[in-house]
């Protein structure tokens, strides 16, 4: 529920402060006083968008705050904690901020925010109906949206949608498969080649750095077969061996005259030495022996290694990149030939789609259908009311023509209005004048408002066109739909203007050649003042006041 909302420097209002309760809210005022300030500063707090206009002349910026109590709104305190801007004290505070030069930052909670926030929050605090919506509800769209949200549909014809979008998709993608099946055949024939030339490579990765290396060994095995050989004959086989040379060394040395301390510890170096000579020779020895050279082994690995080249010039990639190659190749391939790709595929999913689409669908129409006949009577009862007994309102679908789905599911929606006893119905636009279409969007609106979840009710002067006993009727129905929440009404009629809870009244002044202007809240008294000027105009007579205070008295205790 708005609980207050604060506006500086918007339009030609420079400070408003004002409080708002439960019930229903009349804003009245001379024509260009201002009343559609409020009303359009609430849409500025619920993300309309603004422009360097909305900033009163001299002014840097203007500021817009509404303030609401979210306590009884289980879909805003829900929002505002998935985006982490919840208040302990069930407080939400949207606020606007336009500079001069058209640039606009919003807030909530205190926290930035993107527009979009605004509008996404503003949905589930406040619904705002004006007169505008004559237009739009000649339009085939509103109807269908205003009998789906009649209908609670709404979740159910976004699920049809998505529906519709997946089914829709998966055709296109059909479709360009099919006008492409020469290109794609040829595709799948080169794909299945290729494969199967790399399948008979069949190349693991690090199986050419392997044979690489391999190959390096094997081509110069005949210089490493006769390097060991000379090494293993200058070590242990030779006349001059290494360790002969050694053996004769220490032999000189055993046969000084006189032990050499200094010498003991070169006598068992040169000791160690022979040792490990020996053992290199003898290794050197068995190496040799054992050595083989396998020429038939190194053909085997430059064959294997040619084709690996080949095969990466073919393709005119590195070789390294060869199992990467091979594996994106199978995956094309598969995809194309027993995949998601395939004509076949495709087909069996397109049906699958189009059956889950007929089931929602099927859904949507029987909710339609039954809230359709429920939407007629309740409007008929609000025309009734609004004198309009003889006007007959049908909410008409007609299956939509050929088999394809469409995103709004399976048939057209549109208002018929038979004016007079049997007359057929027809669209609004052909029948209903403008009298008659403010009358019948007010029932529409009412009604649907009666089924809306959202709080407060914003109605702006959708009582044009409309007087008498009919606009106390108007009255009526614009309080019993406050006595359930919140609604607030820009109206010029008294009889409207007489059934408020509160009222409040726009007036403007100029002051140092700037016009401003003033909102008030009415207390009992001014408010049969204001109810008599709506009467009787500028010059009010004690009949006209009385007039006025007689329809106070009978408004309000009409309701007690």
């Amino acid at each position: 529920m708005l609980t207050q909302l604060t506006v500086s420097n918007y339009a030609i209002a420079e400070r408003v402060e004002l409080q708002f309760g439960k019930g229903m809210t009349a804003l009245t005022g001379e024509t260009g006083a201002g009343k559609s300030i409020v009303l359009d500063a609430l849409g500025l707090a619920m993300g309309v968008r603004a422009d360097a206009g909305a900033v009163r002349h001299g002014a840097k910026r203007a500021d817009i705050t509404a303030t609401f109590d979210v306590s009884r709104i289980a879909e805003a305190r829900q929002w505002l904690e998935n985006h982490e801007l919840d208040d302990d004290d069930n407080e939400c505070i949207l606020r606007r901020v336009i500079s001069k030069d058209g640039r606009s930052r919003a807030y909530i909670n205190g926290q930035p925010c993107p527009l979009a926030h605004l509008k996404d929050l503003g949905s589930a605090l406040m619904d705002i109906h004006s007169q505008h919506q004559h237009q739009s509800l000649l339009r085939k769209e509103t109807h269908r949206k205003l009998l789906d949200e009649f209908a609670a549909a709404e979740a159910l014809g976004e699920q049809t949608r998505d529906a519709w979008k997946a089914w829709h998709k998966t055709r296109q993608r059909l479709t360009e498969r099919q006008q492409n099946a020469d290109e794609a055949e040829a595709r799948l024939q080169l794909l299945r080649y290729q494969v199967e030339e790399l399948d008979r490579l069949a190349l693991e990765d690090g199986e050419q750095a392997e044979l690489e290396k391999e190959q390096e060994q094997l081509s110069h095995a005949d210089t490493v077969l006769h390097n060991s050989h000379q090494a293993t004959l200058l070590c242990t086989e030779d006349e001059n061996s290494a360790a002969d040379l050694v053996r004769q060394a220490l032999q000189q040395l055993e046969q000084l005259p006189v032990e050499v301390p200094a010498l003991t510890e070169t006598i068992q170096m040169l000791n160690e030495a022979q040792i490990q000579i020996t053992e290199a020779g003898d290794n050197l020895r068995h190496f040799v022996e054992d050595y083989d050279a396998d020429p038939a082994r190194l053909a085997e690995v430059e064959e294997r290694l040619s084709a690996i080249y080949q095969m990466a010039r073919k393709h005119r990639i590195t070789p390294e990149t060869l199992p990467e190659f091979h594996q994106s190749l199978s995956a094309e391939l598969a995809s194309l030939d027993d995949g998601e790709g395939s004509v076949e595929k495709l087909e069996a999913e397109l049906e699958e789609q189009r059956s889950h689409f007929n089931t929602l669908a099927t859904e949507l129409s029987n909710a339609r259908q039954q809230a359709a006949a429920n939407l007629d009577q309740r409007i008929a009862e609000e025309l009734a009311q609004l004198s309009m007994p003889a006007v007959q309102f049908v909410t008409h679908l007609s299956r939509n023509k050929g088999d394809e789905p469409a995103p709004h599911g399976l048939e057209d929606i549109e208002f018929l209005v038979s004016a007079n006893p049997g007359q057929p119905a027809r669209p609004l636009a052909k029948v209903a004048s403008g009298g008659e279409l403010s009358r019948i969007s007010l029932a529409i609106q009412v009604v649907v408002a009666q089924t809306s979840t959202t709080p407060t009710l914003v109605f702006d002067e959708v009582d044009v066109g409309i007087g008498g006993g009919t606009a106390e009727v108007v009255g009526r129905l614009l309080r019993s739909l406050g006595s359930n929440g919140q609604v607030l009404c820009v109206t010029h009629l008294a009889q409207v203007a007489a059934q408020c809870h509160q009222h409040l009244f726009v007036s403007k002044f100029t002051e140092s050649d700037a016009t401003y202007s003033k909102i008030e809240s009415l207390d009992d008294d001014g408010r049969v003042n204001e109810v008599a000027r709506m009467l009787g105009g500028v010059d009010m007579t004690e009949h006209t006041i009385a007039h006025a205070h007689e329809m106070f008295t009978k408004g309000q205790a009409t309701h007690h």
